[in-house]
């Protein structure tokens, strides 16, 4: 068995960027603005890496209020202090398997953003009933309580562990996916439009290998990886939001929204990272070994976003690839819901990490450079709030 030595009372070095970043609207569309300023919105999920994202950057799109909901307190004061206790925000205990708590925190909001679940692989497959608890009657909570009170638009996120799973987390969340696209049978006459989004891997979030790497670089070493050949597609935390709020402004209804992401072998990202942070502890980088540790029971060597059958019913534009819904979709063609500028059907068999050409060292270290400021945070959840 391997050990993990992990650091005590280690903070980024004095260095690393706060852990909020100042935001910038010229970088991102008009369209995001038009689409949530003035508007109510709930985050499920809000304090967690993706979910505490969207509340930051909606912020600056004027909404008329943001709820934060979620189940961990302490998360909640963090990310409030973070915020400058902002009056916008309103911060909710509660989880989704509650539908009374989930009805209550929806009552007149125009759009979800639906972030909470059970996210580790391990955890799933140790307490499956759980994961199906969160991740598949936590997702039925939100949109019947959706339906119920007439919210406009639910942008649920996803995973890549979704496409064609062998783990429980990623069975869930496929499920997840099938019955929110399916409840326009139960929809009536209601407008609630529902989406998802997927990710590959997002870099330096609570669920990624990424803070562990850390701190077995500040601890000395080793780094541990499973086997070379494991390749993964990344993506960072800001364009993870991009995405996210991409589907919520192009959705016409039903559809998969994917980000067309880079690919990396997780041993380079493991030989940057010892590149990267290894002299900020006063270490050599030769002095940081890397040890493979095996292959996991069910890991795969390469990551898909979509398959097969899912490539037949997609269209794809420069950056993404949108699956349309199989059922009804005949109604929906006919009415020509699903056109988008630029889009044509899907030029691609599937989308795997299979055959393509991954990132080399220095971008790789572009990459984590620009999204330390979301590793501060989560290695010393204090930082932005203290000045670290």
């Amino acid at each position: 068995m391997i050990k993990h030595r992990l650091v005590k009372s280690r903070s980024l070095p004095a260095k690393a960027p706060a852990a909020t970043p100042p935001s910038d609207d010229s970088a991102w569309p008009k369209s995001f603005a038009k689409e949530f300023a003035g508007k109510r919105i709930l985050v499920t999920g809000g304090t967690g890496s993706i979910g505490s994202a969207l509340v930051k950057h909606l912020l600056q799109f004027k909404p008329l209020q943001i709820r934060v909901f979620s189940r961990d307190e302490s998360k909640q004061w963090q990310l409030w202090h973070e915020l400058n206790r902002n009056p916008l925000v309103r911060l909710l205990i509660g989880d989704i398997r509650d539908k009374d708590r989930v009805l209550r925190a929806m009552e007149n909001v125009d759009i979800v953003f639906h972030a909470a679940a059970m996210k580790h692989v391990v955890a799933c497959e140790n307490d499956p009933f759980e994961a199906v608890k969160t991740n598949v009657s936590g997702t039925q909570n939100v949109i019947e309580c959706a339906l119920s009170v007439g919210v406009d638009k639910i942008i649920g996120v996803s995973t890549d562990k979704a496409t064609d799973p062998v783990s429980v987390m990623g069975c869930t969340k496929l499920l997840a996916e099938k019955i929110m696209l399916a409840s326009l049978h139960y929809r009536g006459d209601k407008p609630t439009k529902c989406c998802f989004v997927r990710f590959g891997n997002v870099l330096s979030t609570r669920g990624s290998v990424i803070p562990l790497f850390y701190q077995q670089i500040a601890a000395g070493g080793p780094v541990t990886v499973t086997d070379q050949r494991m390749q993964r597609f990344f993506i960072s935390v800001d364009e993870a939001v991009r995405l996210v709020f991409q589907a919520a402004v192009m959705t016409r209804d039903r559809e998969i929204f994917i980000l067309k992401m880079p690919v990396l072998r997780v041993y380079d990202l493991a030989r940057a990272m010892i590149e990267l942070y290894a002299p900020r502890f006063g270490r050599s980088p030769r002095e940081i070994k890397i040890e493979l540790t095996g292959r996991k029971a069910g890991e795969r060597f390469h990551e898909k976003l979509l398959t097969a059958d899912e490539a037949e019913y997609a269209y794809e534009t420069k950056d993404m690839f949108v699956i349309t819904p199989v059922i009804g979709r005949e109604d929906a063609f006919d009415r020509k819901i699903f056109e988008w500028p630029g889009a044509k059907k899907a030029g691609v068999r599937d989308y795997s990490t299979e055959g393509r050409r991954t990132l080399g060292l220095s971008a790789i270290k572009a990459k984590l450079a620009a999204d330390e400021h979301c590793l501060a945070r989560i290695v010393n959840p204090f930082s932005g709030i203290l000045g670290g």
